[in-house]
């Protein structure tokens, strides 16, 4: 797409969403003697919150138990074992209670980060015996940024972990540097962060297109999301209200922000799960196990990664990570020290064309030359190879092979006393 189509496009966009918020919706709440709609706090409950730098707008909904959110049950929230995320944190969160769990996003003035992108909509999830809740921060102008700040720092007060999606390289640091611009403290030094992106694409990316936020909620807990901004928009759109003072145009990016933050704190309690128990996994999807059973073997947890590779190789794979699963199964038989597997393992892969067919014939022309001293084996394998496709190390290994061959089968010289 040139940039001709793209700016088409984005004045498309532009356009339906101009249509469909071009007629301010029902006030939620009315807050003081407005009634034009026009103003954030005639639209959303909430309240004008002081603080030491000055004045921002704070409001705040409630998922109650009772609740689902796709598939997921907000009741499920409170009952996540507290050493949920030990194993997918590798080591640095051994007990916090979901409680203490802190889930955050931001809406920014650019996707792009920078000293100049501002976090005009902050969102903070939190679970408790009444469900989950969703306290969002907003600066109804760049004034207000400072006041914004302060309110953040005291609401994480009472948090030990920190849990974002993409949080670590973009809303952590981009909220550090509004800290820094404002002159005070960041709140995050103290807590522990848990970038959920990280265990999501080791456990999904084999299977789904991308492992975006949006198509996690829509493939993992079925949410549907309808009426939805677009994320490109919503810097466009905060800007029109600057410009305007036209609140309505924001509510769709408030609900965006909270369909974020929710969907995040019920994916928290999907993924970590196979991270802390990978051998009881529960999985529908080989690729899903292949994922994990990866992560263990990069782990260093050899055989639980090897059981789990055999598990999804027989729920099915496709071609293209079928064969490499073989292999890696095969590569991890060998360094257990499972001889005869992992020959059974190679053979199988030299039985039809495959990527890892010429390297399933080395492996096998190494076990005959080295384990079994098996010259002749060894060079039949390498031909075998060098049939599907030839190399100069192919060439220098039966080379090489055939000359320890010979030297082995020569007859020792007899010595005359």
């Amino acid at each position: 797409m040139n940039i001709q189509e793209q700016l088409a496009y984005l004045r498309q966009t532009v356009a339906r969403i101009d249509g469909k918020y071009a007629v301010a919706p029902p006030s939620v709440a009315s807050a003081g003697p407005r009634s034009s709609g026009g103003f954030v706090e005639d639209l959303l409950t909430g309240e004008t919150v002081e603080t030491p730098h000055g004045k921002h707008f704070e409001t705040e909904k409630l998922y109650a138990c009772h609740q689902r959110h796709g598939s997921y049950e907000i009741s499920d929230l409170i009952g996540l074992g507290p050493d949920l995320l030990e194993a997918l944190s590798d080591g640095a969160i051994t007990h916090a209670h979901p409680t203490r769990w802190a889930f955050l996003d931001t809406e920014t003035t650019g996707l792009a980060g920078g000293s100049g992108t501002y976090a005009f909509l902050i969102g903070v999830g939190s679970i408790d015996e009444e469900g989950f809740r969703v306290r969002q921060f907003f600066m109804r102008d760049y004034a207000e940024e400072a006041s914004v700040l302060h309110a953040l720092s005291a609401y994480l007060a009472r948090f030990d972990v920190l849990i974002t999606y993409n949080g670590r390289t973009y809303d952590q640091p981009l909220l550090e540097t509004r800290y820094t611009m404002s002159r005070a403290r960041h709140p995050f030094a103290r807590m522990e962060h848990l970038d959920l992106l990280y265990g999501a694409r080791r456990l999904f990316k084999l299977r789904l297109e991308n492992c975006r936020l949006v198509n996690l909620e829509n493939q993992i807990l079925g949410v549907e999301r309808t009426g939805d901004i677009p994320g490109e928009m919503i810097p466009y759109v905060f800007f029109e209200y600057l410009r305007t003072r036209r609140a309505h145009r924001l509510m769709p990016v408030f609900h965006h922000n909270v369909l974020d933050i929710v969907s995040l704190a019920c994916l928290t309690g999907v993924i970590p799960e196979a991270f802390r128990d990978p051998v009881n996994m529960r999985a529908r999807y080989g690729m899903d196990l292949l994922g994990l059973a990866r992560w263990l073997q990069l782990s260093s947890r050899l055989e639980e990664a090897l059981g789990l590779m055999r598990r999804a190789i027989d729920m099915g794979l496709p071609d293209a990570q079928l064969f490499r699963a073989l292999f890696e199964a095969g590569a991890i038989e060998k360094k257990l020290g499972l001889e005869h597997a992992a020959v059974a393992t190679f053979s199988d892969l030299t039985l039809s064309p495959n990527p890892y067919r010429v390297k399933a014939y080395e492996e096998l022309a190494k076990h005959y030359e080295h384990r079994e001293r098996n010259f002749p084996m060894a060079i039949e394998c390498v031909r075998a190879a060098r049939c599907v496709e030839d190399s100069e190390a192919l060439a220098s290994r039966q080379l090489r092979l055939e000359k320890k061959g010979a030297a082995g089968t020569r007859q020792p010289r007899l010595r005359l006393a």
